[in-house]
């Protein structure tokens, strides 16, 4: 740990406390449950009373962090995210993470309401329900009208939210630093995963960021009869508070949880996944939570979209990349897979290119001569990204976000008709991405693009030569060399000079007799016990690196 997270420690010593009390009791669960020790389980239980060594190890990871709070459970979300860091596994547990958490008493919601938009409570609504109809990590949200009459739903955030998300980052950022060190966890990148989980939590806690989301959305599908997203309300809204048009439908989860016959759940399912493929593939910014609970069936028939917190975005980079990867599938080349692959991911040293090809051609030969109607997109996902972690390659948070997307859009698309197939829809868009690929204007674009980066490359070349030539002519020209993994060797070998250095000078003393004690130097008897010490050391250092009788 550096010594900069030292007073942040001090600074947040209870909520560390309360931490490390949490994963220690988890751990421990876990610990028994290994070893199959049943006495004394009843006492590790959590909150709701569950028996915690029963519960399978990512079922403890979950729980847990529903424990810690919103901060976890938001990182736990984003970490939902990424399978490709943390296994299928982890991430399907973790998408099921419970939000509830308990409401902030309405005088308190009033209060923000009144501060975010420096007026009245009255002078903004009608009405105002005290009460709120759903509470989540960051927020609540209360039914209200406006002085219309139009019924909104206002959405605000929890007392103090702020602060505690600003000390759970801090400490998450400790524990990133401390447990990177562990050998078996530097594959997950925890720093890197901090940093994207940072700039997550900035996003939720900013309403105006959502609201403005939420105009892009309405802009996106204006004239469309297929879908509503609610109205915002700018003058009523801040970055605490959110007001926006109530939507009187019922929301698919219901819909699917209580089924009846003449319920036309297979229309809805292909319905909403044609509305999220026309985000994906026509927009490039998309819905990135659509799981049940987040989409309405209006009276009229059309999908309603809730909650913009949580989007993604396709530049003309990253669409060409998931292009490339969905033609590489379907034209069977595992060769460029393995390219486009490496090319967007990021892979480790070493990475066996040979070995990695192979499993490709596998994986492409299992799926690619399938047939579109019956080809398991979520089967082919999940080995493709199982094949990545293999590897341990890191693929872009825009790319997993947008395959864990469409992951979850064909698994709640097939609670509603489990002979769905979102391949089958994906299949237009595919014949248009090749079309794309050839058409006049994308070369013209590309040929723009090259051009103006050659025209930049020409302006500053002569500049940074004549600069580099000057230098060269001053005597102070200089090259700086990078030597990866040279630091270990180096202290090696400043460690066996120094045992050599202390071997030799004990031998010396003992020789001479300095400082005898019945007939022996205690100076050198100690030096010499400590060269053979450090010597043990470092044969123990060198016989682990595995570099002691290799030969290349």
């Amino acid at each position: 740990m550096k010594i900069s997270t030292i007073p942040q420690i001090y600074r947040n010593l209870n909520r560390w406390r309360e931490i490390l009390a949490v994963l220690s009791k988890y751990g421990l669960a876990g610990w028994a449950s290994r070893l199959g020790l049943t006495f004394g389980s009843s006492l590790l239980r959590n909150r709701q009373g569950k028996t915690l060594v029963d519960a399978r190890h990512e079922e403890r990871i979950r729980l847990a962090i529903e424990e810690l709070g919103p901060t976890f459970i938001k990182l736990g979300q984003v970490l939902s995210t990424r399978p490709d860091q943390v296994g299928f596994v982890l991430a399907n547990e973790l998408s099921s993470l419970q939000q509830d958490t308990p409401a902030d008493p309405g005088e308190e919601v009033v209060a923000i309401v009144e501060e975010e938009l420096n007026r009245p409570l009255a002078d903004c609504f009608v009405t105002f329900s005290h009460e709120p109809i759903a509470s989540a990590s960051i927020g609540q949200v209360h039914r209200a009208a406006l002085t219309d009459g139009t019924q909104v739903a206002v959405k605000v955030q929890h007392v103090e939210i702020e602060r505690r998300v600003r000390v759970d980052l801090e400490i998450l950022s400790g524990l990133a630093q401390l447990v990177e060190r562990l050998p078996e966890l530097q594959p997950y990148r925890l720093s890197a995963t901090m940093d994207e989980f940072q700039r997550t939590m900035r996003r939720e806690l900013d309403f105006g960021r959502e609201l403005r989301n939420q105009q892009q959305f309405a802009r996106m599908f204006d004239g469309d009869p297929r879908v509503v997203i609610p109205s915002v309300y700018p003058e009523l809204s801040s970055g605490r508070v959110l007001t926006m048009d109530w939507l009187s439908g019922r929301k698919l989860s219901e819909l699917v949880d209580h089924r009846r016959a003449d319920d036309s759940l297979g229309e809805y399912a292909r319905r909403g996944a044609e509305i999220y493929l026309k985000m994906i593939f026509e927009h490039g910014f998309y819905h990135a939570d659509p799981h049940p609970g987040n989409l309405m069936l209006m009276p009229d028939g059309a999908i309603g979209l809730l909650d913009f917190g949580m989007v993604g975005r396709l530049d003309d980079t990253l669409r060409e990349h998931v292009e490339d990867l969905l033609i590489a599938i379907t034209s069977r080349d595992a060769q460029r897979l393995a390219t486009v692959v490496m090319r967007i991911g990021s892979t480790p040293l070493g990475l066996d290119d040979a070995a990695l090809s192979t499993d490709l051609a596998a994986f492409v030969e299992h799926y690619a001569y399938q047939p579109v109607d019956d080809l398991d997109l979520s089967g082919a996902f999940t080995e493709f990204i199982e094949i990545v972690r293999r590897y341990e390659i890191v693929l872009p948070t825009s790319v997993a976000m947008l395959i864990k997307t469409l992951l979850m859009l064909e698994g709640m698309a097939r609670m509603m008709e489990p002979e769905f197939s979102l391949m089958q829809l994906i299949e237009p868009y595919r014949a248009n991405i090749l079309r794309r690929r050839i058409s006049p204007r994308r070369r013209a674009r590309k040929i723009r693009n090259m051009l103006g980066e050659l025209e930049q490359l020409v302006e500053v070349a002569p500049r940074r030569l004549r600069e580099i030539l000057d230098q060269v002519q001053r005597g102070k020209f200089d090259v700086h060399l990078d030597h990866r993994g040279l630091e270990p060797s180096v202290n090696r070998l400043v460690l066996g000079l120094l045992t050599s250095a202390l071997f030799l000078g004990s031998s010396l003393m003992i020789s001479r007799d300095v400082w005898p004690f019945h007939g022996v130097s205690v100076p050198g008897a100690v030096g010499m016990l400590l060269s053979g010490l450090l010597g043990i050391r470092l044969l123990r250092a060198i016989n682990k690196s595995g570099q002691l009788d290799r030969h290349d």
